[in-house]
């Protein structure tokens, strides 16, 4: 066995004490100015050095203590043998406040950088707890501020694996305003257990999981953080409240099992999917999505209303002024869009849209005027050609919600910049797969836009968001200038991926914009303030049950009618819908009038329609 010195066992004891931090270090050097400063005590009462005056051993440390601190205290000694000792002190003491100022400043150093890298734990509670990091938590941090405004000192932590200050700067830079709401940024891994116990998720009121963006496998991630939080040990008793995104429908079973009844999961692709397909053939939904999704301005709530019990779901409509009723929650089971001679019981909710949950009160019921109201048929529904120009992972997704959708003996023309992938065969539409560049001005020329009645421009999602956008910009030119020179009036439906680029992209004329990331974010935020409401957007989204329409006002209104909301309520009561707004042709092009787009009108204010404007209605089909 190989001898251990005694000067390897001193220097591994001193390792030893280094490694405990700055208090040990400050310790250990108090220890060794007390030893030193003793020993020379009694050299100096041994050896009778110093002046009479001096006193005691006490005394004397003391004394040595002071000149170890001040140099300046040696100035009035006397005596060669005691200034000599006392110099030999104050040279100690020079080298030791030295040290004792860079181990303090090194600590504080350290502390520092400690909080800039965001490792202290969070005390807050009640907190809205944001894990993971992506383009998608400025929107939600901004809808969330907007919906805290009646809370009492809302916080939102976010905890990611990212730098804590560029992160904070990042929030700064895209959310300059948050309102009352104060933000708490923690850097850390959400999938660990020891990292997510700093943002304190046992006292959050809800929990939104985000998907890294550049991942391979996104949904590992999002579905491992789920696990970190309902499989840990020192979870709450209570059910946590979390929403996340996933990316492949295939995940969603392994999300669920994690889960379970604590989480609601959002298939973003779906979501676009959908919504993408329903705005291609409705100009104007992706407005009203938007309207409905975010929390500045309409958006739904749930509300007891004991005075309307035995009321039929047509009268519970007609006894609000400046909300809308859009369907019952009974037993649990959200109807969206019930028969208008269902009852509303105790026990029921009402689903409703309104500004806030505090201006949702009863007034006197409205009385239509059935004298105004329309019987036009709506036409038949007849074959469809679609164009699509541009590719992303979601195409697929998208032409099987669209066949859903569309009359049997449609078509649909993909053209874009990649190998024909493979497609299920469609009962109700045909499709052709071109490949060739969407930013060609021959290529489009040559597709005779003109003769479909739909053309939807994709994001490709390979690319960066801006690469990206700037390519769709470029194919919405072209196709806008194509229309302008035939005289035609193209509708076309684009995706974004930065909606920062939207205002750019109103030049082009586009009917809407789909801004994948920003409608994602907006679901998650309402979700995440209300688990009531997933019922009520899956059913939305969703080619089944009741969904939004926009149909002309004609089936609805005489031409040229005076009417007030009560009398379009009737007159969608008459086909199986409820009204919930309408749009105005006119203001179409206008962002700074929502593009036309009325969610939740004041019911005694008159309208009259005029030719192209649309009624928005909840309907099966």
């Amino acid at each position: 066995m190989t001898t251990v010195r005694f000067s390897e066992r001193l220097r591994y004891r001193f390792d030893g004490v280094m490694a405990r931090g700055t208090g040990a270090l400050i310790a250990l050097l108090g220890a060794v100015v007390l030893v030193f400063i003793a020993l020379v005590a009694a050299v100096i009462l041994i050896f009778g050095i110093a002046p009479k005056t001096e006193g005691n051993f006490g005394e004397a440390i003391w004394q040595n203590l002071l000149r170890a601190m001040d140099s300046g205290t040696m100035a009035g000694d006397t005596g060669w043998p005691f200034r000599v000792t006392m110099l030999v002190v104050t040279i100690f003491g020079i080298f030791v406040v030295a040290s004792l100022i860079g181990i303090v400043s090194s600590g504080f150093d350290s502390q520092v950088e400690k909080l800039r890298k965001g490792r202290s734990r969070v005390l807050e509670s009640d907190q809205t707890l944001i894990l993971g990091w992506s383009s998608k938590v400025f929107p939600i941090i901004s809808e969330i501020a907007i919906a805290n405004e009646s809370r009492r000192r809302p916080v939102i932590v976010v905890l990611a694996p990212e730098d804590k200050v560029e992160m904070e700067e990042a929030i700064r830079a895209n959310v300059p305003d948050t309102g009352k709401t104060r933000i708490i940024v923690r850097s850390g891994d959400p999938m660990s257990l020891t990292d997510l116990e700093l943002a304190n998720p046992q006292g959050a009121r809800s929990i939104i999981i985000l998907a890294p963006e550049g991942s391979d496998d996104p949904d590992s991630a999002v579905i491992k953080t789920g696990l970190a939080l309902t499989n840990n040990p020192r979870r709450k008793a209570e059910k946590y409240h979390i929403v996340g995104e996933i990316a492949d429908p295939h995940n969603l079973e392994a999300a669920t099992l994690v889960g379970r009844d604590e989480a609601h999961w959002v298939l973003a692709s779906d979501l676009i999917s959908r919504i993408t397909v329903q705005s291609c053939r409705q100009s104007g939904l992706s407005v009203v999505y938007t309207e409905l999704l975010d929390f500045d301005g309409d958006e739904i709530y749930f509300t007891t209303q004991p005075s309307l019990y035995g009321s039929t779901y047509f009268e519970t409509q007609l006894a609000f002024a400046t909300s809308s009723v859009m369907g019952i929650v009974r037993d649990g089971v959200v109807q969206i869009n019930p028969s208008a001679d269902t009852v509303y019981a105790s026990g029921d909710q009402l689903i409703v849209i309104a500004e806030d949950d505090s201006v949702i009160e009863l007034a006197e019921p409205g009385i239509p005027d059935p004298t105004v109201i329309s019987d036009a048929v709506a036409p038949a529904l007849t074959p469809e050609s679609t164009l699509v120009l541009g590719y992303n992972p979601d195409l697929a997704v998208m032409l099987r919600e669209l066949n859903e959708y569309v009359a049997p003996g449609s078509s649909v023309t993909v053209v874009a910049e990649v190998d024909a992938p493979e497609f299920a065969d469609f009962s109700n539409m045909r499709l052709n797969y071109l490949r060739g560049d969407t930013n060609s001005r021959a290529l489009l020329e040559s597709l005779d836009v003109a003769g479909y009645q739909h053309v939807i421009v994709l994001a490709y999602e390979h690319l960066d968001a801006q690469r990206a956008d700037a390519k769709t910009l470029v194919t919405l030119l072209h196709l806008r200038d194509i229309a302008d020179k035939a005289g035609i009036d193209l509708n076309v439906v684009s995706e974004m991926l930065d909606d920062g680029n939207r205002e750019l992209a109103e030049v082009t004329k586009a009917d809407d914009f789909i801004v994948s990331d920003k409608l994602v974010s907006l679901l998650l935020s309402q979700v995440s303030e209300n688990k009531q409401l997933t019922d009520v957007f899956d059913t939305l989204f969703s080619s089944e049950g009741s969904e939004i329409y926009l149909r002309p006002a004609e089936l609805y209104l005489m031409p040229g009618a005076a009417a007030d909301f009560y009398t379009v309520l009737e007159a969608a009561r008459r086909r199986g819908e409820t009204a919930i707004g309408y749009r105005i042709a006119a203001q179409a092009r206008d962002s700074a009038q929502q593009y036309g787009v009325r969610v939740n009108p004041t019911k005694t204010d008159a309208v009259i329609f005029a030719p192209g404007d649309k009624v928005i209605v909840l309907a099966e089909d």
